[in-house]
Protein backbone atom coordinates (compact mmCIF):
# COMPACT_ATOMS: atom_id res chain seq x y z
CA UNK A 1 0.00 0.00 0.00
CA UNK A 2 2.91 2.02 0.29
CA UNK A 3 2.84 2.81 -3.64
CA UNK A 4 -1.00 4.00 -3.15
CA UNK A 5 -0.22 6.60 -0.48
CA UNK A 6 3.59 7.32 -2.07
CA UNK A 7 1.35 8.86 -5.43
CA UNK A 8 -1.57 10.67 -2.68
CA UNK A 9 1.03 12.54 -1.02
CA UNK A 10 3.04 12.90 -4.12
CA UNK A 11 -0.21 15.10 -5.64
CA UNK A 12 -0.66 16.74 -2.73
CA UNK A 13 2.37 18.27 -1.81
CA UNK A 14 2.74 19.38 -6.00
CA UNK A 15 -0.42 20.94 -5.21
CA UNK A 16 0.72 22.64 -2.05
CA UNK A 17 3.53 23.79 -3.68
CA UNK A 18 1.98 25.30 -6.91
CA UNK A 19 -0.24 27.41 -4.56
CA UNK A 20 2.44 28.39 -2.03
CA UNK A 21 4.66 29.30 -5.47
CA UNK A 22 1.64 31.44 -6.53
CA UNK A 23 1.67 33.25 -3.68
CA UNK A 24 5.13 34.10 -3.58
CA UNK A 25 5.12 38.43 -2.72
CA UNK A 26 7.91 39.49 -4.76
CA UNK A 27 6.17 38.01 -8.23
CA UNK A 28 4.77 40.52 -9.24
CA UNK A 29 0.22 39.85 -10.65
CA UNK A 30 1.46 41.64 -14.11
CA UNK A 31 4.55 38.86 -14.31
CA UNK A 32 2.33 36.36 -13.04
CA UNK A 33 -0.43 38.06 -16.16
CA UNK A 34 2.35 37.18 -18.57
CA UNK A 35 3.27 34.05 -17.40
CA UNK A 36 -0.51 32.93 -17.92
CA UNK A 37 -1.00 34.07 -21.35
CA UNK A 38 1.91 32.41 -22.47
CA UNK A 39 1.73 29.51 -25.22
CA UNK A 40 2.88 27.09 -22.78
CA UNK A 41 0.44 27.71 -20.12
CA UNK A 42 -2.45 28.21 -22.66
CA UNK A 43 -1.26 24.44 -24.12
CA UNK A 44 -0.88 23.12 -20.75
CA UNK A 45 -4.69 24.63 -19.81
CA UNK A 46 -6.11 23.26 -22.76
CA UNK A 47 -4.62 19.34 -21.51
CA UNK A 48 -5.13 20.20 -18.09
CA UNK A 49 -8.53 19.40 -17.33
CA UNK A 50 -8.75 16.22 -19.18
CA UNK A 51 -5.40 15.20 -16.76
CA UNK A 52 -6.57 16.38 -14.44
CA UNK A 53 -9.56 14.08 -14.89
CA UNK A 54 -6.90 10.83 -15.04
CA UNK A 55 -5.21 11.72 -11.84
CA UNK A 56 -7.94 11.81 -10.21
CA UNK A 57 -9.09 8.57 -11.45
CA UNK A 58 -5.72 6.63 -11.22
CA UNK A 59 -5.97 8.02 -7.38
CA UNK A 60 -9.22 6.49 -6.76
CA UNK A 61 -7.93 3.58 -8.13
CA UNK A 62 -4.87 3.63 -6.39
CA UNK A 63 -7.57 4.45 -3.37
CA UNK A 64 -9.51 1.37 -4.25
CA UNK A 65 -6.82 -0.70 -4.68
CA UNK A 66 -4.94 -0.60 -1.55
CA UNK A 67 -8.07 -1.06 0.71
CA UNK A 68 -8.91 -3.99 -1.32
CA UNK A 69 -5.42 -5.05 -0.41
CA UNK A 70 -5.80 -4.54 2.76
CA UNK A 71 -8.81 -5.64 3.73
CA UNK A 72 -10.43 -2.27 4.54
CA UNK A 73 -7.28 -1.10 7.29
CA UNK A 74 -9.16 1.02 9.40
CA UNK A 75 -5.56 2.81 10.11
CA UNK A 76 -5.79 4.49 6.85
CA UNK A 77 -6.69 7.95 6.85
CA UNK A 78 -9.57 9.30 4.38
CA UNK A 79 -8.56 11.17 1.71
CA UNK A 80 -10.94 13.43 0.21
CA UNK A 81 -10.81 13.07 -3.64
CA UNK A 82 -12.71 15.96 -5.03
CA UNK A 83 -11.62 18.84 -7.27
CA UNK A 84 -11.89 21.44 -4.37
CA UNK A 85 -7.87 21.63 -4.69
CA UNK A 86 -8.25 22.32 -8.39
CA UNK A 87 -11.07 24.95 -8.08
CA UNK A 88 -8.75 26.62 -5.59
CA UNK A 89 -5.77 26.91 -8.01
CA UNK A 90 -8.33 27.94 -10.60
CA UNK A 91 -9.17 30.45 -8.34
CA UNK A 92 -5.94 31.48 -7.36
CA UNK A 93 -4.88 31.77 -10.37
CA UNK A 94 -8.03 34.28 -11.56
CA UNK A 95 -7.33 36.28 -8.15
CA UNK A 96 -3.60 36.91 -9.65
CA UNK A 97 -4.96 37.96 -13.07
CA UNK A 98 -7.58 40.36 -12.01
CA UNK A 99 -4.76 41.87 -9.57
CA UNK A 100 -3.00 42.21 -12.64
CA UNK A 101 -5.43 44.16 -14.64
CA UNK A 102 -6.49 46.42 -11.85
CA UNK A 103 -2.83 47.33 -11.33
CA UNK A 104 -2.61 47.86 -14.97
CA UNK A 105 -5.88 50.17 -15.03
CA UNK A 106 -4.73 52.07 -11.79
CA UNK A 107 -1.36 53.00 -13.30
CA UNK A 108 -3.29 54.29 -16.14
CA UNK A 109 -5.63 56.41 -13.88
CA UNK A 110 -2.40 57.84 -12.08
CA UNK A 111 -1.56 58.66 -15.16
CA UNK A 112 -4.70 60.64 -17.02
CA UNK A 113 -4.72 62.20 -13.47
CA UNK A 114 -1.54 63.46 -13.03
CA UNK A 115 -1.73 64.59 -17.10
CA UNK A 116 -5.02 66.07 -16.38
CA UNK A 117 -3.21 67.71 -13.28
CA UNK A 118 -0.39 69.23 -15.12
CA UNK A 119 -2.95 70.72 -17.92
CA UNK A 120 -5.19 72.45 -15.44
CA UNK A 121 -1.71 74.10 -13.53
CA UNK A 122 -0.82 74.79 -17.09
CA UNK A 123 -3.88 76.65 -18.07
CA UNK A 124 -3.91 78.32 -14.40
CA UNK A 125 -0.64 79.80 -15.17
CA UNK A 126 -1.49 80.93 -18.91
CA UNK A 127 -5.14 82.62 -17.02
CA UNK A 128 -2.72 84.31 -14.42
CA UNK A 129 -0.72 85.55 -17.67
CA UNK A 130 -3.75 86.70 -19.70
CA UNK A 131 -5.01 88.79 -16.60
CA UNK A 132 -1.48 90.37 -16.11
CA UNK A 133 -1.67 91.69 -19.36
CA UNK A 134 -3.33 95.66 -19.42
CA UNK A 135 -6.16 96.09 -21.57
CA UNK A 136 -6.16 99.42 -23.60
Amino acid sequence: MSLQWTAVATFLYAEVFLVLLLCVPFVSAARWQRIFRSRLVGLAVSYGNTAFIVLIAVLVLLLLGGRGGSGGALGAPPIPLTPSSHSLLRRLVTLISQQAVLGAASEAFRKQAEGASRAAKRYMEDNDALRKVPRG
